[in-house]
């Protein structure tokens, strides 16, 4: 298995920062790697989407779990690997939230192809996060 996490904190809502997940057509506003995304239903679990990163070929992804303004799941499949990305999102209180992202890549092939992707996968996550906390906190919701 491969794995990587980041988090970070900020003064923004939580529910502010669910309403920018919550809706994966605008996730290219704030997610320069993300590019296109097709949503396949409704932002709940069992929906598929694809994503198309600038400049890749699109990547298929199932939602697995969805808690409102809590997390989400996203899971891709591929050839011996499964990589699955959780979102999580913390009420500290005093009008603090934590975001998580994590990334494992489990699999037959995750031990090798784990330490090449993964990288390519979760290396904007620092930049990810802190564009979606400065547009949560920005947000009027």
């Amino acid at each position: 298995m491969w794995e990587y996490e980041f988090t970070a904190e900020a003064e923004v809502a939580p529910h502010a920062v669910w309403k920018l997940w919550a809706d994966p057509l605008g996730w290219h506003t704030w997610n320069d790697g993300v590019g296109e995304v097709v949503l396949n239903g409704p932002f709940a679990v069992g929906t598929t989407f694809t994503m198309t990163p600038p400049g890749q070929d699109r990547i298929q992804l199932t939602i697995t779990e969805v808690t409102e303004d809590r997390a989400f799941v996203d899971v891709a499949e591929g050839p011996g690997i499964t990589v699955t990305t959780y979102h999580l999102i913390e009420d500290l209180g005093a009008g603090r939230t934590k975001v998580t992202y994590r990334t494992e890549i489990t699999g037959d092939a995750a031990d090798e192809l784990g330490p090449r992707i993964g990288p390519e996968i979760c290396g904007d996550f620092p930049d990810v996060v802190a564009r979606l906390l400065d547009l949560a906190a920005t947000s009027t919701l």
